[in-house]
Formats: C-alpha cells, structure tokens, sequence
C-alpha cells in the first residue's frame, strides 16, 4: 500500500498536473517541497470548490495533512494520521469513514512518485515508482474535516488503493488509484459522474522503478538522495535452479565413461578371472607357446576353451584316483570296525 511519496511540485504545477487548466484555481495554505513525504505531512490537494454545482469545473489547491481523521472524531482525541493514510477501493462505498465522503469529498493528489517496500525475508528494499517521462502521478482520495478541542479545523485526506498491476505483483499486491489522463481525473472530480469505472490497477507500460536507499525509510530523511539509483548486492547468492543444472551437467559427464562402444570387445566378469589367472607363469608359457596374443586370446575366449580341455583330460584320472584311494579306506574301516567288537565273557573264559 502506498504510504511514502515524493512531493516536490510548485503550486502552480499541481493543476496542470491535474489537468485543471481551463478553470480558475484558489491557493490554500500550500506546504513546503519533499522528496520523503509519509503520513502526517502536508500535501497540495486538488479539490472542488466548496457548494460548487455539478456542472461547475471550479476547484481549489489545498494542502492538506496525509492521513484522513473522520469529522465525527472526537476533539479530545489525539489525531492518528496513520491510522487512514489508504482506503480500499473494494469496500470504499461500505465503509462509513469513506462512504459518506463519495458524493462531494473526492480529491486529486499530484505527486511526482511513491515509494515502496520490497520484503526479502527479514529485510525490506524500497524502491521508487514514477512515470518513464518524469510527469506528476495523479492519486485518487478522499478528505475530510475535523475540528479540535481548541476549535480549529484540520484538512486531512486518504489515498484510494487498488489490487496491483500485472506487472507491479512481483513488488506488492496493492497499488494506489493511478489517473493517467483528464477523462480519469474529470470522471473521479466530477460528483455526477460514476467514480468506480476508474477504480482499477494502472497496466500501461510507462510506470517504472528502481531500488533506492534504505535510509529513506526514516521519514526525517530528506534530499535527492531519497530518489537516487542503487545496486543491489548480490554476492553469495546463488539461484537454485543454478544447482540443480550444475548437478545435471555432472551426471552428462560422468556418462561416457560407462558408456560400451560398439566396436569394443564385451568384458564378463568370466572373462576377467580367467585373464587374472593369465597373468601367471604357467599361463604366460601357454600363451607365448601357442603364437597367440593375449587380447586375441581375451576376444576368442581361447583360455576359456584350454581350460576346458584340460579339465576333460584330467577328468579320468580324477576319477581313478578317487577310485583308487577308496579301496584302502574301506578296508581300513572294515579292519577297524572287526577290532572294535567288545569281546564276551564266554570268549574271556574260552581263553583261560
């Protein structure tokens, strides 16, 4: 919501900036210029003139004090001017601060730009929204009259706020009224006129901005330096979607090399034992004997095949051998099974 502004304007800039130039104009207590305006300053206001007609298109520059206090206020109460710096569009006519205001209390405030509040976490960047070109924004309000205790009378008004443009949503989700051009202003200032047609976020292109210091968030902070450029750091930052490419782009390295060529040869796991026991004395004999290099005897599976038929050479005798050494074991069993008998007490007696 709109609730710091620049307001450096010259009173005789403020009904041009409202597209009063065909009519006479009264002065009002104009304030002095300031490039940090918030909610308790005095701000020029174009208003119309007072008991003016419908048709009448007389007005009057007022400066007026931001941050409306309702008529109905009591005197012994301390005015709080940022209590109703804003109204929402969406309930104006519900309200009974507002609704009583519609009819005759519309008002036109010309500023040269606002400022406002981007949130980053705990932190906060302002930044200041103006025209491409460097002409006066014209706000939608509202003002009132109150009197104090003390029997004097105080001007106030409030800025008429609206859900934010397409392109304003990434800074805040609400925006002031903007009238970009005299049919805008003549239908809000105009009482015959239906003031909610106007009532809407401003989409054209030519409102801009830019960060500007946070200094400026102290409302004593005044000068050029409340509208001057920064940059933004942003060091240490690094963007997520950035992590997870670096990621990817890893994994696509590391995928060639477990990548299988055509034209190289396929390496089991069978294959690889058998060239482990290649590498022996006994196997590097064979090799050198038969005139074969090693990798085509890894290709052709040639060690698998030796071993083979060593094994159906070897498979014969393996079996005599068994054979053989099994006869001596059973009669050594037999023998020892006989000589284990536990001996009877006829055969003891037999004896004697």
């Amino acid at each position: 919501m709109c609730g710091r502004t620049r307001c450096s304007l010259r009173a005789d800039d403020v009904p041009r900036a409202c597209h009063r130039t065909t009519a006479p104009s009264r002065l009002l207590h104009i304030d002095r210029p300031s490039n940090n305006v918030s909610p308790g300053f005095n701000i020029p206001v174009v208003r119309r003139e007072d008991n003016a007609s419908a048709e009448s298109d007389g007005h009057v520059v007022h400066c007026m004090k931001w941050g409306l206090i309702p008529s109905f206020t009591k005197k012994t109460d301390k005015p709080d001017h940022y209590k109703m710096f804003n109204a929402r569009s969406e309930s104006i006519d519900e309200k009974a601060s507002f609704r009583r205001l519609l009819p005759k209390n519309r008002c036109l405030v010309a500023v040269e730009g606002f400022y406002e509040w981007k949130k980053d976490g705990s932190k906060k960047q302002p930044y200041y929204i103006h025209f491409k070109d460097g002409r006066p924004l014209v706000f939608a309000a509202l003002y009132d009259s109150w009197q104090n205790s003390e029997g004097e009378i105080l001007y106030t008004f409030t800025i008429v706020t609206t859900s934010s443009s397409s392109a304003f949503k990434w800074l805040h989700d609400r925006m002031p009224v903007i009238l970009g051009d005299k049919d805008t202003t003549d239908t809000w200032l105009s009482s015959a006129s239906s003031f909610k047609s106007v009532m809407k976020p401003y989409e054209e292109s030519d409102l801009v901005w830019y960060p500007v210091t946070p200094a400026m968030g102290k409302p004593s902070f005044d000068g050029p330096e409340c509208i001057k450029e920064i940059q933004i750091k942003t060091e240490g930052y690094i963007p997520i979607s950035k992590f997870f490419s670096k990621k990817e782009a890893e994994v696509e390295d590391t995928k060639p090399e477990h990548k299988i060529l055509s034209h190289e040869p396929v390496k089991t796991e069978q294959t690889k034992d058998v060239s482990e026991e290649a590498k022996t004395e006994e196997g590097d004999t064979d090799l050198k004997s038969s005139g074969i290099s090693p990798s085509q005897n890894v290709n052709r599976f040639a060690i698998k095949r030796e071993y083979d038929a060593i094994s159906s050479d070897s498979k014969p005798s393996l079996a005599n051998n068994d054979q053989v050494s099994a006869n001596p074991a059973k009669k050594k069993e037999k023998a020892k099974t006989a000589d284990d008998k536990q001996p009877t007490l006829f055969s003891y007696f037999g004896k004697r």
